[in-house]
């Protein structure tokens, strides 16, 4: 088994977001949107970087793009604003399998509809053109609103990984796997168009 095609930067256009290929043009927006409310402290637990970490966190994921190992994207929305980051990652063409994750948005694009709609561009693609059979998402245990989110994906729960990982304060993290198979993929894109739908 294999991609149908190699995954590789590209940018996805909604009518809320878009997702555009991450570039070091972007880190006075993630700068602004780390900052929003202080995201960076609140969100301690998630994989948001601090206003001085930003540079870094862009400069790592372009690394691992050049080397095949991340698809990273900048999300704006219809505004030309930027309000977060993405990406796909863990990327395995045997099955073939991503995950998509790395993800964080500005507290004030929370419950707009832009993640929804950054997870079905994100699917459409994934399932659509890229041709994989498993898309995967991981959070952790204490993040109960990415947890719900996932949940009303219509990602199934796979498991607990318990203490695989310690979070930047030093405690032990527990993560909670989810995913999505090919068969599924019909129903969990009629239920994200259904739920934007609502806001159009």
């Amino acid at each position: 088994m294999a991609f149908r095609t190699d995954p590789a930067p590209l940018t996805l256009t909604g009518s809320l977001v878009e997702l555009r290929p991450l570039d070091r043009g972007h880190h006075d927006g993630l700068v602004d949107a780390v900052r929003e409310d202080d995201l960076w402290q609140t969100a301690w637990y998630t994989s948001v970087p601090s206003p001085d970490g930003v540079a870094a966190e862009i400069e790592r994921r372009l690394g691992l793009s050049e080397k095949g190992e991340m698809v990273p994207f900048t999300a704006f929305d219809a505004a030309g604003r930027v309000i977060g980051m993405t990406t796909y990652y863990d990327m395995a063409a045997d099955v073939p399998r991503l995950h998509i994750g790395y993800t964080w948005n500005r507290p004030s694009a929370h419950g707009t509809g832009t993640n929804a709609e950054s997870k079905l561009l994100l699917l459409t693609h994934a399932f659509e053109t890229l041709g994989v059979f498993r898309a995967g998402f991981t959070t952790q245990w204490v993040n109960f609103q990415s947890r719900a989110a996932i949940e009303r994906l219509g990602a199934k729960q796979d498991g607990v990984m318990r203490a695989i990982s310690r979070y930047r304060n030093g405690a032990l993290r527990d993560s909670v796997e989810f995913s999505i198979l090919e068969p599924e993929w019909p129903a969990v894109k009629a239920n994200l168009e259904a739920r934007l739908a609502k806001r159009r």
